[in-house]
């Protein structure tokens, strides 16, 4: 425990004695973590969206005529066989009637004359609601389109597709800004040891004389890149939060309640800033390690 009280203490008088390159560091770090946690939240918010997604999310298959029991089950393992789904509906033509005349309201009267078989009937799949099945599900409406008496399949292709597209474009920068998030802590980190350990060199060639151990030597540094890591991590967090609220507020409306949209919770925030802090201890031992071998 005294060990690590003196390591503390040290690591605290190098930061102290280096801050400007401290400064320096904790706003790479503090930047870094905020961009990469920017994405991050952007990417966890459409995943949640895509899970919350109602009626939007299915496949309407037309069909030239009502199916018997025994065809509804034919229907029913062929789509099975296909993939799994989290519900199959079929709808008559009296359903399929008095479905339209309810979304007509007040102009139902327009329906006066027509006959009530006039609209087909079809069998409402609804896929399992996750991006793998958004991802499948151009090829799950061709697969329907094969079975017989089908007439249509119905989707919302153009928005299925444009977020599909929009997920995997936040990927590919998660990935790309999470690779920025290593390199520059890292090398941050560990150019500011590297500067410390020059500043101090003649003081810890000293210390190395009078027998001091790698390991007394090596812990302030390590605690320092343990340190910045945590500062700078938790500054980014809480600029991500400030912003997060900013805009919320900004476009709060009845356009964002129906999908509301949340923060990181508390492992998610501890999990970013734990991976930043070691990220930093990485880079100081890569620092210090070259110095201990000269």
């Amino acid at each position: 425990m005294r060990f690590l009280a003196v390591s503390l203490r040290h690591a605290c008088r190098n930061m102290l004695l280096t801050w400007k390159s401290q400064c320096m560091t904790l706003f790479t770090v503090s930047l870094s973590v905020l961009i990469f946690s920017f994405f991050y939240l952007i990417y966890a918010n459409a995943i949640q969206l895509s899970a919350n997604l109602n009626d939007d999310l299915r496949l309407i298959v037309y069909l030239d005529e009502e199916p018997s029991p025994p065809m509804q089950e034919q229907y029913r393992s062929k789509i099975l066989k296909f993939d799994q789904v989290e519900k199959i509906d079929f709808v008559d033509r009296a359903q399929a009637y008095a479905r339209f005349e309810k979304m007509l309201g007040a102009n139902s009267d327009v329906l006066i004359g027509v006959p009530k078989d006039f609209l087909p009937a079809s069998i409402e799949v609804y896929p399992i609601r996750s991006l793998d099945s958004l991802s499948r599900i151009k090829r799950f409406s061709d697969y329907l389109q094969t079975l017989p008496g089908v007439l249509k399949v119905q989707y919302g292709k153009e928005w299925i597709d444009r977020f599909h597209t929009f997920i995997q474009l936040m990927r590919v920068v998660i990935l790309l800004s999470g690779a920025l998030l290593i390199m520059t802590t890292t090398f941050m980190v560990a150019h500011t040891i590297r500067l410390t350990l020059l500043s101090r060199q003649q003081e810890l060639e000293l210390l190395r004389l009078v027998g001091a151990t790698n390991n007394y030597i090596r812990m302030p540094f390590l605690l320092e890149g343990a340190l910045q890591g945590l500062f700078g991590a938790g500054s980014g967090m809480i600029a991500l939060l400030l912003l997060f609220n900013w805009i919320k507020l900004q476009f709060a409306g009845p356009a964002t309640g129906s999908f509301p949209f949340t923060f990181f919770a508390w492992p998610v925030t501890c999990l970013i800033i734990g991976i930043a802090s070691l990220l930093c201890v990485i880079g100081s031992f890569s620092a210090i390690r070259r110095f201990l071998r000269l």
